[in-house]
């Protein structure tokens, strides 16, 4: 089963997604399972994964809603609950036994303080989420690096899945050595997963991308997770602020070509249906 493992959907408003700023334009419009729907099936893409864009309970029901009237192929919710409120119990409760809900996210990389995931707050909140068999996706830039390494050794038995590679900065075809080394560190806790994802957006305004210019940048995350611990994501809507579905789809494809059956496999939809318990 081939998986796109990061999407999202919303009905834009300036109040809800004020980070969709000046320039963003193709953003600015509602996203639906009926714009994404075609976009897969042309692609071969049997499922996707809903991931959170808003920091509400609100949204929770708002992908929940659209994977159950979705006809099957919205396979997952990566949600949001409140990991530093006493409430976060009850939040848990109330989705956790929802098929469909298989994680959650809170936007670490919009937090002031670097340092907010390691509050023993969060701690104490997302140490439930284990109980509950849930995944916790670290969505953050390449500076928090070292405060997800501290994150994820203080939770040896959570699964996390690392959105969009950390977000390295993509100025040229040499990426940073702090961000490849932090990565590595990272990739040694086999308990971390990692998303093919949101590469095209991190790119430089102005400088044009292609597959080469990309390439030693997945050349280190297949280096650092290896084929069974990575999952394709497109980050749509997003993505469309400079690539198209296919074009992203195909960079990928193209990428891992020479990699055996098995390990494309993997990264195209098992890894991801594995990680998150996505079923048939």
């Amino acid at each position: 089963m081939r998986i796109d493992a990061h999407h999202h959907f919303w009905n834009y408003s300036v109040a809800d997604y004020g980070w969709i700023g000046e320039g963003m334009d193709v953003l600015k419009r509602d996203f639906g399972p009926a714009d994404l729907r075609p976009l897969i099936e042309a692609e071969g893409i049997s499922g996707v994964v809903s991931v959170q864009a808003r920091q509400s309970l609100e949204e929770n029901d708002f992908l929940l809603r659209h994977a159950g009237e979705s006809a099957g192929f919205v396979k997952g919710v990566v949600g949001w609950v409140p990991l530093v409120e006493d409430s976060v119990g009850e939040a848990l409760a109330r989705y956790a036994d929802r098929p469909l809900f298989k994680g959650v996210r809170h936007v670490l990389q919009s937090e002031p303080d670097d340092g907010y995931m390691l509050r023993d707050d969060f701690n104490r909140g997302l140490a439930r989420l284990h109980d509950f068999g849930l995944v916790y996706d670290i969505l953050i830039f390449h500076r928090h690096l070292p405060q997800s390494i501290q994150l994820v050794d203080r939770h040896p038995r959570q699964v996390f899945v690392l959105d969009h590679v950390a977000k390295p900065e993509i100025r040229g075809p040499q990426p940073d050595t702090a961000w490849a080394a932090r990565m590595k560190e990272l990739g040694r806790r086999e308990n971390v997963f990692c998303k093919v994802s949101g590469l095209v957006t991190e790119v430089s305004p102005g400088l044009p991308w292609d597959a080469a210019l990309l390439r030693p940048y997945l050349d280190t995350v297949l280096e650092v997770f290896g084929p069974r611990r990575l999952m394709f994501g497109s980050d749509w809507p997003v993505c469309l602020l400079r690539s198209p579905y296919a074009q992203w789809v195909q960079t990928v494809r193209d990428y891992i070509a020479t990699l055996t059956p098995a390990e494309q496999a993997a990264i195209l939809g098992e890894t991801a249906t594995d990680v998150y318990g996505l079923g048939g």
